[in-house]
């Protein structure tokens, strides 16, 4: 089954302060979005589901999605608040998504194999598309499921926090995975706060996930089945900010032995715009990578 590749391009930008899905990165148009496009068509994916919001519909479609639909079989996916199991309804002031497992689940029915996750605003890199493809690619059970690893001090701003899934790996398997969600930079290495006052130290060399995942056809029955329980037991506590994240579904596969994550690791920079502050430091390196040859001139137009 040819593997599908999901781009996770429904956020509002509320810290970069507009669409950042579809913000000029190298002086020609293009965003960050066209070089992940890129670099997953050399890869060898064919199949592309953008889930996005219907308020930015006509604006996504008009910057990326039609041009894309000559090379891909192009999806379009819709994460809204309303999107709920039979018997569950939004709480009353709820603005925030449910996050980034209910954001694939959206798109389980333009999925029918194995399929690939991906930030639409974080640029990863080509070998991490390779790596990937190649592992979804092959024959393998169901339930073996993969996540691109980078070291942490790779991915972290000058400009502020950031997320990241701190990692524990046992013989290139995933073991454990912890969303830490405030991260900053401290030197080589990073430290994380729960709080916001106390800072722990985290080694910059730490694998972390930037929401690059490889899964199996069986992973989108797993985040359907255990939605349900997941909104019963965090409505009560945070009904208007509990988020359904993508690694609490992959630990709890882990953690039960009905599923393993290969680690494939990652040497490539991530780069990122989480902050406005962030885009220069993406455009000099993406001119960089052109200057190298590393991208032609004309991507996919």
């Amino acid at each position: 089954m040819e593997p599908t590749l999901i781009i996770l391009a429904a956020g509002m930008g509320s810290r970069f302060g507009g669409l950042k899905q579809i913000t000029d990165v190298d002086g020609q148009g293009h965003a960050i979005i066209d070089y992940s496009l890129f670099d997953a068509y050399r890869a060898g994916f064919r199949r592309v589901a953008f889930i996005i919001k219907h308020e930015i519909e006509e604006d996504f479609k008009a910057a990326v999605g039609r041009r894309m639909e000559k090379y891909y079989d192009v999806s379009y996916v819709y994460q809204q608040l309303d999107k709920l199991p039979a018997g569950y309804d939004i709480p009353d002031g709820r603005v925030k998504p449910w996050g980034t497992g209910h954001a694939v689940l959206c798109a389980k029915d333009a999925v029918d194999g194995p399929f690939a996750v991906i930030n639409a605003d974080d640029f990863y890199g080509p070998s991490a598309y390779r790596s990937l493809y190649d592992f979804l690619a092959a024959e393998r059970p169901d339930n073996e499921h993969a996540m691109v690893a980078y070291e942490l001090r790779k991915t972290v701003t000058e400009h502020g926090t950031v997320a990241r899934g701190v990692c524990q790996v046992d013989n290139g398997l995933l073991t454990d995975v912890v969303e830490r969600t405030k991260i900053k930079k401290d030197g080589e290495d990073a430290a994380y706060t729960e709080d916001g006052e106390t800072w722990i130290p985290l080694s910059g060399g730490a694998p972390v996930s930037m929401n690059f995942w490889g899964f199996g056809p069986s992973m989108m029955k797993e985040l359907e089945r255990r939605f349900p329980a997941w909104l019963d037991e965090n409505l009560p506590v945070n009904p208007d900010k509990c988020e359904y994240f993508l690694p609490f579904v992959a630990n709890a596969l882990i953690k039960e032995g009905v599923g393993t994550v290969r680690v494939l690791n990652c040497h490539e920079t991530w780069h990122g715009i989480t902050y406005r502050e962030d885009l220069p430091d993406v455009i000099n390196y993406i001119t960089k990578l052109r200057a190298q040859g590393v991208y032609p001139e004309t991507l996919l137009d």
